[in-house]
């Protein structure tokens, strides 16, 4: 999914709608959580709210559209509540009844962007004092609608906005229209359920206050000068840091070391803090608080804020730190802020908040939805720093101060926090195979382990006669290969690294068989050194995983009529000798 803001949102050129629903009388008071009353209490404003920009891939009536809205409206009781200023005693949360809505155009002025003329509408409508502060909105283009939820940030997080999307785009699926899905627990139940807990231990209050004692009291701050500590215009930055075949070296290296891919994502963070800045790692880092199954498909806020400090740039104390900083963020905050009055925050705070969506219990199409995920422009001291990881990769999005300084200072550090992470993606141990011939490892191959590949490739009868000399060629095309995201040119490697096998694996999207996706194995080889020691096994059945892991449900691949113990081999894994290949040239 992609990470963004509105300011740099990609939207097509269409007719703008938003869904005005309409509120009722103001209804029984509700519990505010710590983070909402921090929230809300610092005032109506805009740029408090975010979105979930979708595409679709037909037209919707508007007219059903706005009924599904309804209808999702109503199974979640979060976007049935308003916030009000309150008597003087801080905001109020209340209920509110949502009744029939409709749909009004907002006019995308001459020379006016897209992205520009929603930013104006979820400005003056998904604000903290709004009823409702969340809206729907539709561009519709010749090419099919953008849907675009928005939310100011006290009733969702990113999690909700997913679980928004899913149920819509459930109630607008003819396979499931009609089924109206069942309601659940509002957000402020889970507010008094919070409440109700037993107060943090003391060993809670000891660390926290060591950890914010560290840094003069206040949340930690990013630890390099940002320059002037009044809230300036932010600057965004957005990166996709690893993509999906480096994001598994990433996680494979990771439990190497044992660790977990958050863990060694912290290790390079410690790592360049200490490089630029000479100082340990301390962040706010926001941790859910969907503690229980009964949360999973509830709408709010369920983030609460804690702390996190790392010095040792080791995975394993760095995934320790990690632990620690959920552990510290599993109290009500309110009673573990009470000797700072609340949270001490201060110009230049610096918050670290990750999200490993291919976990989730909630799952949407990302890539063929087009979604991107969308933060509101506005005016920051600080520094926020969003990592995603999705069945993509892993993404980066990081707002901050847009001085000189911050520039020169935060984008330093990002660069070297992206490098260090793309240089443990590219150059990940790889896949552990066990072997009777010792234990071996399978990566993507370089560039540098074409002639090696080429030398397997041709090392029998038939391969001598294919292959060639001229390394241009094969240059080339490793080259194609390696440029096409639904290719994987594999090497087996010895523990002193020498290639001893390898293999090109091809994921196939295709209409037949009801729309099965396909993985294509070819040019499958093991040195003749290792082989009979279940090499060729262990690399199929890791193909397997490749694919199953990429939507592919059927695995196929050829081999020569001549080449007899393949054949045993490939019949002893499962594949059935059930069609006739044939070939030509061009």
């Amino acid at each position: 999914m992609r990470l963004t803001n509105v300011a740099h949102l990609r939207l097509p050129f269409g007719r703008l709608y938003g869904y005005a629903t309409t509120p009722g009388e103001q209804g029984a008071e509700l519990p505010l959580s710590f983070d909402q009353r921090r929230h809300v209490g610092a005032g109506d404003r805009a740029g408090s709210w975010t979105a979930l920009s979708l595409t679709l891939d037909r037209p919707v009536p508007r007219e059903r559209l706005g009924q599904a809205w309804l209808e999702v409206i109503a199974r979640h009781g979060t976007l049935r509540t308003g916030f009000a200023p309150g008597d003087g005693n801080g905001p109020e949360l209340h209920e509110i009844p949502m009744g029939e809505g409709r749909w009004v155009e907002h006019p995308i002025a001459p020379g006016q962007a897209p992205n520009d003329a929603l930013r104006e509408v979820l400005d003056a409508t998904c604000r903290p004092f709004s009823r409702p502060s969340h809206r729907l909105c539709v561009l519709e283009t010749a090419a099919g609608p953008t849907l675009i939820l928005a939310a100011d940030h006290a009733h969702v997080d990113m999690w909700s906005m997913l679980v928004l999307a899913r149920d819509l785009l459930a109630l607008l699926d003819p396979a499931t229209a009609g089924v109206v899905p069942a309601a659940v627990p509002a957000f402020a139940e889970h507010t008094r359920a919070l409440a109700a807990r037993e107060s943090a231990p003391a060993e809670v209050h000891r660390r926290w206050a060591e950890i914010l004692g560290a840094g003069d009291d206040v949340m930690p701050r990013f630890p390099l000068p940002l320059g002037e500590s009044l809230p300036q215009p932010e600057r965004v930055e957005v990166r996709d840091v690893l993509d999906v075949d480096e994001a598994a070296a990433f996680a494979t290296r990771a439990r190497a070391e044992g660790s977990s891919t958050l863990g060694l994502t912290v290790s390079a963070m410690v790592a360049v803090t200490r490089e630029l800045a000479g100082s340990p790692l301390r962040a706010v880092f926001p941790v859910h608080s969907r503690y229980e199954p009964a949360w999973h498909d509830s709408v709010g806020w369920f983030i609460t804020n804690s702390v996190l400090e790392a010095d040792d740039p080791e995975p394993a104390a760095c995934t320790a730190a990690v632990k620690e900083a959920i552990h510290l963020g599993s109290w009500p905050l309110e009673d573990v802020l009470r000797p700072w009055g609340g949270m001490p925050e201060a110009p230049g705070m610096f918050a670290v908040s990750w999200l490993a969506m291919n976990r989730l219990p909630v799952r949407l199409d990302s890539t063929a939805l087009e979604a991107q995920y969308v933060s509101a422009t506005t005016r920051t001291d600080g520094v926020m720093l969003w990592l995603v990881l999705d069945d993509a990769g892993l993404h980066l999005r990081c707002r901050y101060p847009d001085t000189l300084e911050a520039r020169q200072n935060v984008g330093g550090w990002l660069d070297g926090l992206i490098r260090r992470l793309q240089e443990l993606g590219r150059t990940g141990v790889g896949e552990v195979l066990e072997t009777s011939g010792g234990t071996m490892r399978i990566q993507r191959a370089s560039r540098e382990d074409v002639p090696a590949i080429v030398a397997l490739l041709a090392d029998d009868e038939l391969g001598r006669q294919r292959e060639v000399e001229d390394r241009d060629r094969y240059d080339r095309a490793f080259d194609l290969i390696d440029r096409d995201d639904a290719q994987f040119l594999a090497v087996v490697r010895q523990e002193d690294g020498t290639v001893v096998g390898t293999m090109q694996l091809s994921v196939l999207p295709g209409l037949s068989r009801g729309g099965t996706t396909r993985l294509q194995i070819e040019g499958v080889r093991v040195d003749d050194s290792v082989r009979s020691h279940g090499v060729g096994a262990a690399m199929l059945d890791w193909a397997h995983r490749h694919g199953r892991a990429r939507g592919a449900t059927l695995a196929q691949l050829t081999t020569d009529r001549s080449r007899d113990r393949a054949h045993l081999f490939y019949e002893r894994l499962g594949y059935v000798d059930s069609h006739l290949g044939l070939k030509r040239s061009l």
